[in-house]
């Protein structure tokens, strides 16, 4: 560590992203990533894009702005486009937060937001989820602070219904309520509509799962005009140019296509479903999840000790060290071939654990 970094940042803890391996070749479940490609004709218009390298991109992102705006129903003054969701995500802590305007967020929830509140010196609570690892969505109600809600939730897989978190928006009109909807296109109802009602509802998205674009990092915020132009205000304090020219071609050509996105998270929701039934089978307790992942545990073989051995044996899950959740494993959704590769291992695990304990 320099000795010239700045004191509050001595002892930052940062995020953890899933392991990207090189070298050896694994079955990648962990970072809930779309086993399919790109949607036909994204490579193309990146590709065309790239000819023009030479020049700034469009820092509007007008046409891809045009575009998703027109996706969900909205005027384009309500959509902001970000380098992936992180971004956005950033963006509203530096906007809405402060040392009199603290966040709020789950204390099992996607670990940036802790991360974001460190590092932009805002101060935060963490709310406990219930037993079952679920957010009670009254522990929200009027609590005068901006609040971060991921829906569906990470790592758990679990929703909250939409009239729930329009009575968290309704009761909290003078703080902004912000909706990470990165899994939204696997299941429970999005928070968009809540838009054209509330101006102090930020929704957040990705065209990182269900649109096959992780590694262009694209992402973008939905929220009222009020909301948007405050973001932007930040956005080119800071970052002008964050949406490159290829990613942004690569945006339109998957918005474009519609059907093809449509069909991979039917496939996914179908391996869902699938992995999940096998996993019981197995002795598995499996949240019911609405994401493009399952989040797991055995009752008596430890989350560590699962996640050591599939990757002994090729296979890439991910694991957290929080005393709530460290029994679980969180399993990104593949190919039904991927799947059954899973399977297959866990009952190898799992019979050698009964042979071992059985002697």
């Amino acid at each position: 560590m320099s000795n010239y970094i700045r004191p509050e940042f001595a002892s930052l803890e940062p995020y953890v992203p899933g392991e990207q391996p090189a070298g050896k070749t694994y079955v990648k479940l962990n970072t809930n990533e779309s086993p399919f490609p790109p949607a036909p004709g994204v490579r193309e218009r990146a590709a065309k894009a790239a000819e023009g390298l030479n020049l700034y991109n469009d820092p509007d992102s007008r046409e891809l702005t045009k575009k998703t705006a027109e996706h969900f129903g909205l005027s384009p003054e309500c959509v902001l486009m970000t380098s992936g969701s992180d971004e956005i995500l950033n963006f509203a802590f530096i906007t809405f937060c402060g040392k009199d305007r603290p966040a709020v967020f789950p204390d099992v929830t996607y670990g940036f937001y802790k991360v974001f509140a460190n590092v932009n010196l805002v101060p935060y609570e963490e709310i406990p989820v219930k037993d079952d690892l679920s957010i009670d969505y009254r522990d929200y109600l009027g609590i005068g602070k901006t609040i971060f809600i991921a829906n569906p939730n990470a790592p758990t897989g679990k929703a909250l219904p939409l009239n729930e978190i329009e009575e968290i928006v309704k009761s909290n009109p003078d703080n902004v309520v912000v909706i990470d909807e990165a899994y939204i296109d696997f299941g429970g109802e999005s928070s968009v509509a809540l838009v054209k009602k509330y101006d102090n509802v930020l929704v957040t998205q990705t065209f990182s799962k269900s649109r096959s674009m992780a590694g262009a990092r694209l992402g973008m915020g939905i929220g009222s005009k009020e909301l948007i132009t405050s973001l932007n205000t930040v956005k080119f304090s800071m970052n002008p140019y964050n949406v490159n020219s290829m990613t942004a071609a690569a945006g339109l050509a998957t918005l474009e296509n519609p059907e093809y996105t449509a069909k991979n998270v039917a496939a996914i929701v179908k391996n869902r479903e699938y992995t999940t039934e096998k996993l019981r089978e197995l002795g598995f307790e499996v949240s019911d999840s609405s994401t493009n992942f399952v989040f797991a545990k055995h009752p008596e073989i430890s989350g560590e000790e699962i996640y050591l051995s599939l990757r002994e044996k090729g296979i890439l899950v991910r694991h957290f060290t929080p005393q709530k959740i460290k029994d679980y494993n969180r399993i990104s959704i593949g190919t039904r071939e991927q799947m059954e590769a899973l399977i297959t291992a866990l009952k190898e695990i799992t019979e050698e654990y009964y042979e071992i304990s059985d002697n």
